[in-house]
This record gives C-alpha cells, sequence and structure tokens, in this order.
C-alpha cells in the first residue's frame, strides 16, 4: 500500500511538471508572437513577391532598323547579413569604398565607406549601394571589386535588372514614337508607353512581367524566380530611315532659316498610304528649336486653317456637279473685290495675294485662277454656283473624306472640323471664307490624305504607320492597306484636277519648284492663321502659315508630300518657303528611290550608299540567320560572344570579334542596338549621324579607351 502511494505522488509531481511546461511554452508562443523584436526577426525569412520587368518590345523600321529600343541595366542592392561577411568585411570595407567612388564619381569614398558600415552594423540585408543603374559591363567590373568579387553567397551583391529606352532616331521620338512615363501596368507602378506609338501599342510592346520571391536562403537573400517575363512584342512599321532622314534635314534647314515657329513635312507613298517619313520640330518657351515638340502632323497643335491648299476640293466640288470645268471664265478684277451682303450695305473683301502690285488678274479661266492662287476667282466661282445650295457643296467635300477623322492609329489626333450651315457660327460670308481655305481647322495629315487620293486616281488610301507586330520572328497581327473608297470623284474631274496641279508648277506660284528630269504637281499655300493670345492679328502682327503639298512623278505619281511651315520671319508664301523643303525631298527620293537618274546628287548633301557585305553582332543573332538561309549551319563554336560576317565570292565567312578590356571596341557593320550597347557597356557615350548599319567609328578600334569618353558612328 506503501508503495503504491509513493508511485502515486511520483506520478502526480510528473504531471504536475508536465503540465508546468506546457504552460510555460504556451506563454513563450505568444511572447515570441507579439514581441516586436522577434517579428522583425522573422520578417527576415518571410519570402517576398516580387515581379520581374518583361523586356519592352522594339519598334523598328520596315527594314528591321531600330527606332527604339530597350537595353539591360542594373541596380545594385548588398545584403550585409551574409554570414562570410564577418571574416572580411572590416578588412576590405575601404577598398571597396574607394572602388566604388572612382566607379561612380558621384561621392567621396570616405562617404561609402560611412554608408557601408552603418548598414552592417544594422544589418541591412537589402542596402542600395548606389543610386546609378549600370549597364552590364559596368555590372561585370563591379563584381570584380573587393568583397564582391568573393562571388554570389559570400559577397552579399544583389543585382536587380530593368530596362532603359533609348530612341535611335531623335526627332520621332516623342510624338511619333512616344516615349515612357511612370504609371501602372498590369496594376502595379511600371513604366508606360506615352503619346505616340509606345501609347497605342503598350499592351503589345509591353509584354507580361514574371514572378519572383525574394527568400533568405542559407543567410543570404535571393530572388527565386516562379513565373518568367515574357518580352513584348515588336512593331514594325512602314518608316524609311533614310527618307525620314531627308525629310527631317530638309525641314529643319528651312525653320533656321526663316526662324519659324514648327514646322511639320509628311512623306506618304501614293499606292499605299504607307508613311514613309514623318517630321514634327517647334520652339519652346526659350525659343529653342526642338524635335518632336509636339504632334504637328495630325495633332490638335497643327490643326489650323490650311488656306489655298484647300482650293483644290472646292474647284473639284464645283467640277463633280457640273458646275464648272477648267475652261470656265471668271472675273479676278484688279485683285479686290467688295461683296454686298444685305440690302442694309453690309460689305465682306476678298482681296488677291500682292494685288496692289499686280494691280489684279482680270478676267482669267478657272484653271488660271487655281494656278495664280487667286482668292477672288475660286471665291467667286463657289459663291455664286452654291449660293442657296451650300448643302450640295458640302456633300462633295465629305465625299472627298476631308471631314471624317483619319484614324492613323496614333492617338491625339485631331478631328477635322469645317463650319456648315447647320452651326450657329455660318454667317453670310462662310461659303466665301471656306472655298479657300478658312473657317475650318485640317491637319496637314488629312489635307495630304485628300491629295494623295488625286494621285491615287481617287482611290482615298487610310495612310498607315504600323504594318505588323511581331513576335519571335513571327508575325501575331499585320495591318494591311486598307481602302477607304474606291473613288472619291469621275475620272473627268480627277483629269482636270491633275492638269491645274501640274499648271500650279508649270506657270503657276509654284514654277520656281519645276525640276528637269522629273515632273512635280502640288499646291502652295499661304494662310493668316490665328495666333492663340490674339486671334488674327493686327496689322503688322498677323501671323501666316506657309504650306506646299503635291505629289511626284506628276505623269506616274509614286510618294506625295506635304510641308507646313508656321509663323515664318520675313518671306511667308507657300512657295518660296515651303515649296523648296518639297523639292529638297522630292529630288533625294527621286535619285534615291525612283532611280531615273543614278548621277544626280542632292546639293550640299551626300546621297548615303549602302555599306556592303559586312555584318556584326552577337553571335547567337548571326547564327540564327545564317543558319535560317542554310548558310554554314553548325558554324557557331567561336568562344566570343560577339562575331562578324563577311561575304565571299565562295560564300561566307564568320570570324570572331574579340574584345579587350580598356580598349575601343569594333562595332563596324552592327545595328545601332548592338552598337549603342556595346559602347555603353564599355562606358563611352554614344552619338550617331544617319541611319542604318555602323559604318564607321570616331575612335579607331582597339585603342585605349577612359571611362566617359566620347564616341560618334555614322550610319549608312
Amino acid at each position: 500500500m506503501e508503495i503504491k502511494q509513493g508511485i502515486l505522488s511520483r506520478f502526480k509531481v510528473v504531471y504536475f511538471g508536465i503540465i508546468v511546461a506546457v504552460l510555460w511554452i504556451f506563454v513563450l508562443m505568444i511572447k515570441i508572437q507579439f514581441s516586436p523584436k522577434w517579428s522583425e526577426k522573422s520578417k527576415i525569412f518571410q519570402a517576398v513577391e516580387l515581379t520581374v520587368q518583361a523586356r519592352r518590345g522594339t519598334i523598328c523600321a520596315a527594314d528591321g532598323s531600330p527606332l527604339a529600343a530597350s537595353i539591360p541595366h542594373y541596380s545594385l542592392r548588398m545584403d550585409l547579413c551574409v554570414p562570410p561577411l564577418k571574416k572580411y568585411f572590416a578588412r576590405d570595407v575601404d577598398s571597396l569604398a574607394l572602388m566604388l567612388s572612382r566607379f561612380f564619381r558621384d561621392k567621396s569614398a570616405s562617404a561609402y565607406r560611412r554608408a557601408l558600415t552603418e548598414a552592417y552594423r544594422k544589418g541591412d540585408h537589402y542596402f542600395l549601394v548606389s543610386t546609378h543603374k549600370v549597364d552590364y559591363d559596368g555590372l561585370q567590373k563591379i563584381k570584380r571589386f573587393p568583397i564582391f568579387r568573393k562571388g554570389q553567397f559570400k559577397g552579399g551583391l544583389i543585382t536587380e535588372q530593368d530596362y532603359e529606352r533609348i530612341y535611335p532616331l531623335g526627332n520621332l521620338e516623342s510624338r511619333t514614337l512616344g516615349k515612357m512615363k511612370e504609371g501602372i501596368s498590369e496594376g502595379i507602378p511600371a513604366q508606360v508607353g506615352a503619346f505616340g506609338l509606345e501609347e497605342s501599342f503598350e499592351e503589345d510592346l509591353r509584354g507580361e512581367p514574371g514572378l519572383a520571391e525574394k527568400e533568405n536562403v542559407s543567410g543570404r537573400t535571393m530572388d527565386v524566380h516562379l513565373d518568367e517575363p515574357t518580352d513584348g512584342r515588336d512593331l514594325i512599321t512602314t518608316l524609311d530611315v533614310k527618307l525620314q532622314d531627308q525629310v527631317s534635314y530638309s525641314l529643319r534647314r528651312m525653320l533656321e532659316k526663316t526662324r519659324a515657329k514648327y514646322g511639320t513635312a509628311i512623306l506618304m507613298e501614293v499606292k499605299t498610304g504607307d508613311i514613309k517619313a514623318i517630321s514634327n520640330y517647334g520652339r519652346n518657351s526659350g525659343g529653342q528649336l526642338i524635335q518632336g515638340y509636339q504632334n504637328y502632323a495630325l495633332g490638335a497643335a497643327g490643326s489650323t486653317d490650311p488656306g489655298s491648299t484647300f482650293k483644290l476640293a472646292s474647284l473639284m466640288a464645283a467640277m463633280e456637279d457640273g458646275k464648272i470645268d477648267t475652261s470656265t471664265i471668271v472675273d479676278a478684277g484688279n485683285g479686290v473685290w467688295v461683296r454686298k451682303l444685305n440690302r442694309r450695305g453690309a460689305t465682306w473683301k476678298v482681296t488677291d495675294s500682292d494685288h496692289d502690285k499686280k494691280g489684279g488678274f482680270g478676267k482669267i479661266t478657272a484653271k488660271r485662277a487655281f494656278e495664280v492662287s487667286s482668292n477672288i476667282g475660286v471665291a467667286k466661282l463657289i459663291t455664286q454656283n452654291y449660293a442657296g445650295e451650300e448643302n450640295d457643296f458640302f456633300k462633295r467635300i465629305h465625299q472627298f473624306g476631308l471631314d471624317v477623322p483619319i484614324k492613323v492609329g496614333i492617338s491625339g489626333e485631331s478631328e477635322p472640323y469645317i463650319n456648315h450651315p447647320d452651326e450657329k457660327s455660318w454667317s453670310g460670308v462662310s461659303l466665301t471664307q471656306i472655298s479657300y481655305g478658312y473657317e475650318m481647322r485640317l491637319t496637314p495629315m488629312q489635307i495630304l490624305a485628300f491629295y494623295n487620293a488625286v494621285a491615287n486616281d481617287g482611290c482615298l488610301m487610310k495612310p498607315r504607320l504600323v504594318k505588323a507586330v511581331v513576335e519571335e520572328g513571327e508575325v501575331r497581327e499585320s495591318f494591311g492597306t486598307t481602302t477607304i473608297k474606291r473613288s472619291i470623284c469621275s475620272n473627268s474631274t480627277l483629269r482636270q484636277a491633275h492638269a491645274i496641279l501640274e499648271g500650279v508648277i508649270e506657270r503657276g506660284t509654284g514654277k520656281a519648284l519645276k525640276a528637269s528630269n522629273y515632273k512635280i504637281a502640288g499646291k502652295t499655300g499661304t494662310a493668316q492663321v490665328a495666333n492663340r493670345n490674339e486671334g488674327y492679328g493686327r496689322k503688322g502682327n498677323k501671323v501666316y502659315q506657309a504650306s506646299f503639298v503635291g505629289y511626284f512623278p506628276a505623269d506616274e505619281p509614286k510618294y506625295s508630300c506635304i510641308v507646313v511651315i508656321n509663323h515664318p520671319l520675313g518671306d511667308y508664301y507657300g512657295g518660296s518657303v515651303a515649296g523648296p523643303v518639297f523639292k529638297q525631298i522630292a529630288d533625294y527620293v527621286y535619285a534615291y528611290d525612283l532611280g531615273k537618274n543614278e548621277d544626280f546628287k542632292y546639293p550640299g548633301k551626300d546621297i548615303p550608299e549602302d555599306y556592303p557585305g559586312l555584318a556584326a553582332g552577337r553571335k547567337k543573332d548571326i547564327a540564327k540567320v545564317l543558319n535560317e538561309l542554310d548558310i554554314m549551319n553548325g558554324w557557331s563554336f567561336y568562344k566570343s560572344e560577339w562575331v562578324e560576317a563577311n561575304r565571299e565570292e565562295d560564300g561566307v565567312s564568320v570570324t570572331s570579334r574579340e574584345l579587350k578590356p580598356g580598349t575601343i571596341p569594333n562595332v563596324k557593320g552592327m545595328g545601332v542596338t548592338d552598337a549603342v550597347y556595346l559602347l555603353e557597356k564599355s562606358g563611352l557615350r554614344v552619338s550617331m549621324r544617319g541611319f542604318g548599319k555602323v559604318k564607321s567609328q570616331s575612335l579607331r578600334a582597339g585603342d585605349p579607351m577612359r571611362r566617359g569618353q566620347n564616341i560618334t558612328l555614322t550610319l549608312g
């Protein structure tokens, strides 16, 4: 009995002890759960989900040359809690600080040392080493710095990749191609497209971000990818880089000469409506001429009264209705027409340009009225034939497509506006004003589309800027040519339109543009446009806009073009301000593309020749091309990442292009993306001239280089 009692007593003690231990463990669990100290430590081992940025798609010219591309850059962070750091941090931190100071040149070595030491003392797992991002080559150099050279798990270096958007063609950047801005993509903060194609094709270009977890693995913070990102798709545009170069060059040259406020020029292929070049220049508040300042080609900033270029539509409407033909006589008088509006004596005065010098044109044909751009002649023909039948006139304008949005595919396109009898703003002089291009707002693109239709035997094409969306070399979506209207008018009206447009160049306001080896057809335009602050201005403070629109060669049209120059100082007539720009563009295109005169050289600017034979770039890219062509299959055994392929009599030879540290890389034959990437990776500052592949470089390949040195690439 006593033995049994003793066992029970011991059992009670053990049982009580277990209860106390369980309660103590429970108390400790609660304490740990709610303790700020342990809560902070637990965060070290928590997996944090991160988004992994996708590479944004490339916007390419028609031949595949990059117009907008994304280059990889890296942010640098450091995990100062990896266990091996205890052995050598104190010993090597001075050396690391010195190397970082020399590399970034933004802070002293002592400042870097203080920041690193403080972060180490605090146990920072995610310390930002520098606010500057580095390219691939810079990253390789930094990986050889003290501490970092210990490797991924011992040196604590954390790299985070993102992409920087570059635009090799500056003039197109901000309005046609677009640019990047901070925004929201897929519900998270990200760089998104602003303006132009970057915005309009955001869904295709941005790609799909991936997913990763930031985890603590054996005391080392690292990213573990759960879902790889999908790179964005590429856009293939209709633009021709060489034609773009010439259009921008000619336009800027005239804007500088005339000190104009802004200007735009568009070159279009007649049969397809493909936009081959588009250029915009404007002045900022400081008076500086800025490329791509606004989209004057099709945006609200360039939507104005077109002036005399609208006279073609007016006369074609009357011709189509059988009211006139090119031989119809109209009395332009002495250059001043005072029109009576009502019985109370109200009048409206219409004048012809320089009427006080010429004394007026007198009685002339409708064709001659167009050739000399007589406001009185056109106004009388339209006013007298459509008085009381204004709606018939507007039916023809609608038939021509001038009151319908173009919808090129770029955000910000301005809709056309033409005053109408149904509107409150309509008055007794509205039809007269409209006949020669006032009381309306049209963009240069809308005017060009109409003239292009006239050149295209009446077929109105939708202007096309993007041909295809491409993913991994395969076309995912194509945008074919679009016919808006098979014919905007009868063949009879077209023949008359062609005749009067050619007459402008033969013996009218555009006769200074006449070429000796091909024919141009077009119309000059000079319009007084509204000043933002003062309306149409007072005498001596008026704002004029010069324009020229037409096509060439006139007997077999292939290209149409419009040039608009706003507020030139001094001469402001379309024939002498916008016309010469059109002529320079036409001369270049004629020599470069149409090939009718092989000996022709554009005065003042050499025509680039195609660079023969050499193609250089990444080994994998060259291999892909040659393998697709079934040339030298399996050649890619070179260890070098970069190679060059040369055309030879019996095929293609491929050689390794070695890159020696500390010397100027050889980028001849490379595309812009590869060349810029390689040179910036080497620490050089790159500028470019021309378009295409790299034809020459200002610094000789193989020479010693220093970081930050400038290098200029000549493309062709």
